[in-house]
């Protein structure tokens, strides 16, 4: 078993992956960094949020990314896949809001680094409620991203939040790390 360098999760809002993100830096034996679609969106300028150029949170919860958002988001790919050459080992927290086409971005980036590939699931209906108890994601987002980010994706793993607890669905990720 090949030791990967970068773990990638994938799922809609509120599924769970940021709870998985921070168990898995507890319990793996060394330092793994932790970045996600988060991290790069507070990274923006503030005007890119809510623009037709950046990105935008429409009221029933779909998000709308622009050219601009397009263009920064390929510079972060690559940020993160160099990290990850220049010997980090990192975690990406990622929402394929494109489906298989956002992996493919991430696999030509990653290419020739060993990844792992773990899809996040989360019932429809739990993940709305996580969103509605956050308080801080637009509410609708859970719903619609749930199984659309997941389609085409091919995974080494797949966990799922809607029982299962972060710390377990870690443990899981853990056991495929050689």
């Amino acid at each position: 078993m090949v030791t990967p360098q970068v773990i990638v999760l994938n799922g809609g809002s509120s599924s769970g992956k940021s709870g998985i993100v921070r168990c898995l830096q507890a319990v793996l034996p060394d330092p793994w960094l932790a970045l996600g679609t988060d991290t790069f969106v507070e990274a923006m300028p503030a005007a890119m949020r809510a623009s037709d150029d950046g990105i935008e949170f429409a009221p029933d919860g779909q998000v709308v990314v622009g050219p601009e958002f397009r263009t920064l988001e390929a510079a972060w790919i690559e940020g993160v896949a160099a990290m990850a050459r220049a010997g980090a080992r990192v975690i990406v927290d990622e929402v394929f809001l494109g489906g298989a086409y956002s992996q493919q971005r991430w696999l030509k980036a990653l290419d020739g680094l060993p990844v792992l590939w773990v899809g996040v699931r989360c019932e429809a209906a739990v993940a709305a409620g996580r969103e509605v108890a956050r308080g801080d994601r637009t509410i609708g987002m859970a719903a619609s991203q749930a199984e659309s980010v997941h389609r085409d994706v091919t995974y080494d793993l797949e966990v799922d939040t809607t029982h299962t607890e972060s710390m377990e669905c870690a443990r899981a990720v853990a056991a495929h790390i050689g």
